[in-house]
């Protein structure tokens, strides 16, 4: 089960805005004796619009539109992926 985990605002070159949505997939390690017990495990990403994003590393994504040859370079300032 993925989760939401919070959104990240990312721009590329030109200036233009990519709304980035984290998601974690949580699981439900939990049994009578230790009800209510979840693991996480490593996070995806995707934006608004459903398009696929890979994590470059630091603050840098790869932003892939169907139809469009190359992905597109994003950078976030947001002080957890910088």
């Amino acid at each position: 089960m993925s989760a939401h985990e919070r959104t990240i605002l990312a721009f590329d070159e030109a200036g233009n805005e990519y709304f980035i949505d984290v998601f974690v997939s949580v699981r439900d390690l939990s049994d009578l004796q230790h009800a209510g017990a979840t693991r996480s495990g490593l996070p995806s990403f995707r934006t608004r619009e459903g398009h696929a994003v890979t994590h470059l590393g630091g603050g840098e994504f790869a932003v892939t539109v169907p139809g469009e040859e190359e992905a597109t370079t994003v950078r976030t300032d947001d002080p957890e992926f910088v």
